[in-house]
């Protein structure tokens, strides 16, 4: 239960909120939820203990408006803040102005937000720790210092956004004719997704896999890993289905990838619970590529696998309590596999927002459901495209693939286009079923077969 903090304002909104607002209150606290004009049929307002209104619909008037959530925390008294994922997640100013008006952040210090945020300084302090990561640069000033590390550390390479990730700022390049052409282009799209228009050059390793470790940490230096996810299932750099354990690593390089990840953490002295990201080659090499300093959307493949409540072990973790178990606690068992259901076009995967007209979840053993839809919403067109997490756990990889069919077909959602066909083909796909699957499938198979055919 929580001590010192009480009362939690959650400065985000859909399915992350209200899995906050249930770990609140299952832990003995009182949620404030806040929330856009655009948000006001929202359940998550609801369902909370408190709910305040921050603003017009467009993220940056509300979500991301600072001032408006300062305001909502001074109104309510509120004495610590969950940011879940996205907006103001790994926003450093925002957790100092919280650490000046002696609010807590949860999530790790503003020094590690700026550590891990900044992929330079976290490649720098990767390699300090003594952790893989890919032969790369530090942020590039001109066109002349591209071309000649370009060259040094040869072609193909990937521009990469120093201040952020989810594929924003991030180009493939494979000759200087490309590079000339696309460096402005990364520069222009990361300077206007994060602020920073700064890249750096990363040696393109061809056809990877996505493997991530899920790691906590409490305020008293004690860091464990809790398993491996599997994120390769990818169009243009953003995930659309992942899985724990990963199929394709074996049990050595999963401890040494843990190991590695517990490393870097303690290197930049994080606390909470974060993400420590890596691209693994055919032969099982693996890479560091980022650490993300909260909780991801994937999480719940991690729970199911572990059945450690993450979003509980952050807020206890902000709360100042120690982590009850060590790493030869956490024997991960069975096989889980999340489902990402977004409002999109399934052959195009474009926004598809709409009014749902008529809803049925799957439920029954080893199948769970993260959401805030209900019939009759209507999905605004301001933010994510997700809106459902479909979640199904077995005690076998073949057991969990036949579970997600079954809730798959069971999943009724009319009014609207979602990924849930996608998802229905994925399963059938010899790749996806052998576990050879990377990150190049989804935009080999499916969007170059869509462009080809439009």
């Amino acid at each position: 239960m929580l001590k010192n903090i009480k009362r939690i304002l959650i400065a985000n909104r859909g399915e992350i909120a209200v899995r906050a607002i249930r770990a609140i209150r299952e832990l003995g606290g009182e949620s404030i939820a806040v929330y856009s004009e655009g948000d006001k049929d929202s359940i998550h307002k609801d369902l909370a203990d408190i709910s305040i209104c921050i603003g017009p619909a467009p993220a940056n008037q509300s979500y991301l408006n600072i001032p408006s959530i300062l305001s909502a925390i001074e109104i309510t008294n509120a004495d610590a803040v969950y940011p879940g994922y996205g907006f103001l997640a790994e926003n450093p100013t925002f957790a100092s102005i919280l650490e000046r008006s002696n609010i807590k952040f949860i999530g790790p210090s503003v020094h590690a937000i700026e550590l891990t945020g900044d992929k330079a300084l976290a490649r720098k302090a990767a390699i300090e720790a003594g952790v893989p990561v890919i032969p790369g640069s530090p942020p590039i000033e001109t066109l002349k210092e591209a071309l000649e590390i370009a060259k040094e550390i040869g072609y193909p390479v990937l521009l990469k956004a120093a201040a952020g990730g989810g594929g924003r700022g991030m180009r493939a390049v494979h000759s200087e004719i490309e590079l000339t052409r696309l460096l402005p282009v990364a520069q222009r799209e990361a300077e206007a997704s994060f602020g920073d228009g700064r890249v750096y050059i990363e040696k393109l390793i061809l056809d990877p896999k996505h493997i991530e470790i899920q790691i906590l940490a409490d305020e008293h230096g004690n860091v464990v890993y809790i398993g491996d996810r599997e994120c390769s299932i990818q169009r243009r750099h953003q995930k659309l289905l992942e899985e724990s354990p990963s199929p394709f690593i074996t049990d050595e390089v999963r401890k040494k990838m843990g190991e590695a990840a517990v490393k870097f953490a303690k290197q930049v002295n994080f606390s909470g619970a974060g993400t420590v990201e890596f691209i693994v080659d055919k032969d099982m090499n693996f890479y560091f590529i980022e650490m993300n300093g909260r909780i991801q959307v994937e999480h719940p493949v991690s729970e199911e696998t572990s059945k450690i409540d993450l979003v509980a072990w952050q807020l206890l973790i902000a709360d100042g309590q120690k982590l009850d178990f060590t790493q030869e606690d956490i024997k991960p068992e069975g096989h889980a596999i999340e489902f990402r259901i977004n409002a999109e076009d399934p052959e195009k995967f474009v926004p598809n927002p709409g009014t749902i007209e008529d809803l049925y979840l799957p439920g029954g053993y080893g199948v769970r459901v993260d959401t805030h839809i209900y019939k009759g919403y209507k999905i605004p067109p301001y933010y994510d495209s997700l809106i459902a997490k479909l979640i199904v756990k077995g005690r076998t990889r073949e057991e969990a693939i036949i579970r997600g069919k079954r809730a798959l077909k069971e999943f009724k959602l009319e009014g609207l286009k979602t990924t849930i066909p996608f998802h229905e083909k994925i399963l059938n796909e010899k790749e996806f079923l052998d576990g050879t699957y990377t990150t190049t499938f989804v935009d080999n198979k499916y969007l170059k077969k869509n462009v080809e055919e439009s």
